[in-house]
């Protein structure tokens, strides 16, 4: 008995050999509804990692940091094209990582030395590579540059000094910049997750603002980016950062960097107690932090302008004015970093940078505009809001690189000498320095 004809319109036809067979239509169909079934789970994958990872502690924050830098890095090395004939060529790839190595070398040497010069520069292992550290790194880096010249074949000369400038340009627009993220998180947990959320809730907003009312296209790098969707994000965004700035600043786990901590431990030394605070990088929400909070998350009193006619005063954080700047930017300039990928990738014709993570491409295609936002948050903090002042590291450099060892010797034994006057500390204390370090030089 022979089957009939399909019904028109039906997804499944017959075919000349009389098999039945699956339209394109549905065939598509299936595909992006197991795109978007596979990008939905991956999208609460993500989410969960970061909130585990971020309220188990700062460290753990660092890691994922670090991993995106490396990952991100490794994608867009990866998306030029490199001629058959130059795969096997010596040193190209070797060297890539070599300067990736050497470039995380420096940049994460110089936060351990900023953020924890009162641990390394007293510690005679690490003073060495602490006061010399830059140069250091220029001497790993000058290594790289002559093994790049060494390599040099004639005939490649255009790819490998393509792949130089590459590896280059890769390593200041993902490197450098997401390691100011890292440098965010030692300022506080704020400086880090507020950003972030910006920039996730303005793209949020963009899209849901571009299919309702937008019309009026933005840029031919994204099509489907709107103007309306683009100016209502940015209304949205700052709603929502006001509102998540409440919260956060009620929260020394929030607001408190990794130079002030909770945890103390007693140094024991000739009878001489001192109380050394360090930062555990291993705090998490629960332990909490506790520190001494920055002025701009106080509320302090203002008053209306006299032209207003309104005479009340209102209690509003400093923070409150800080984060209209931080919105806009997210809102306004951020997305700027998105568009330059995408023109990056249809400069190589590629729809994504790779496929780290299932129904979203590569971990570069969610980060294009963190980046940037981290640089510009961790160069506002330090230019309008962080507070400089002496630190213990401070002093301890200070003393090292700028007194000879008899003025660091004068340097105890007055400090020592004003600790008794303050009662701080007995007087056999001096008694014990005094006859350690000898009669004092005249």
């Amino acid at each position: 008995m022979s089957e009939g004809p399909s019904e028109p319109g039906s997804p499944i036809k017959l075919g000349i050999n009389g098999k039945l067979e699956v339209s394109q239509e549905e065939t598509d169909y299936e595909k992006k509804k197991q795109t978007f079934i596979t990008r939905t789970i991956w999208t609460f994958v993500m989410i969960a990692v970061f909130f585990v990872a971020m309220f188990s502690g700062h460290i753990y924050m660092i890691g994922i940091v670090t991993a995106i830098q490396i990952v991100s890095f490794k994608e867009v090395i990866a998306i030029a094209n490199v001629p058959s004939r130059a795969k096997n060529l010596p040193f190209t790839r070797s060297l890539n990582w070599y300067f990736l190595g050497t470039v995380m070398y420096f940049l994460y040497g110089e936060s351990v030395i900023y953020y924890f010069k009162h641990i390394v520069l007293v510690d005679k292992a690490l003073l060495p590579f602490a006061t010399h550290h830059r140069f250091i790194s220029f001497m790993l880096y000058i290594i790289g540059f002559v093994f790049f010249v060494a390599s040099l074949q004639k005939g490649h000369y255009r790819f490998q000094f393509t792949q130089f400038a590459w590896t280059h340009m890769a390593l200041y627009l993902i490197v450098v910049q997401a390691h100011f993220i890292m440098n965010n998180i030692f300022e506080g947990m704020i400086w880090f997750f507020l950003p972030a959320s910006l920039v996730i809730t303005n793209d949020i907003f963009a899209y849901i603002c571009g299919i309702t009312f937008g019309r009026t296209q933005l840029i031919k790098l994204s099509p489907k980016k709107t103007v309306e969707g683009f100016v209502g994000a940015w209304v949205f965004t700052i709603i929502f950062g006001i509102g998540m700035t409440n919260i956060l600043m009620r929260y020394n786990y929030f607001i408190c960097p990794v130079d002030v901590s909770q945890n103390s431990q007693t140094l024991s030394m000739i009878n001489l107690r001192l109380t050394a605070t360090i930062q555990d990088l291993g705090s998490n929400f629960l332990t909490g932090l506790s520190c001494n909070p920055n002025p701009v998350f106080l509320a302090r009193p203002y008053q209306l302008p006299a032209w207003t006619h309104i005479n009340r005063t209102f209690s509003i954080a400093p923070m409150q004015f800080h984060i209209l700047v931080f919105a806009t930017f997210a809102s306004l300039i951020a997305p700027f970093g998105g568009f330059f990928a995408s023109g990056l990738k249809r400069t190589f014709k590629v729809k994504d940078f790779g496929e780290s993570i299932p129904g979203h491409g590569g971990i570069t295609d969610r980060m294009d505009c963190q980046f940037i936002m981290g640089f510009f948050a961790f160069m506002y903090y330090q230019s309008f809001i962080a507070e400089y002042k002496a630190s213990v590291g401070g002093v301890i450099e200070t003393a090292i690189q700028g007194l000879s060892g008899e003025e660091q010797v004068e340097v105890v034994r007055g400090l020592a000498k004003y600790l008794v006057n303050q009662g701080i500390v007995g007087e056999t204390v001096l008694e014990c320095l005094n006859g350690e370090l000898g009669p004092r030089r005249r």
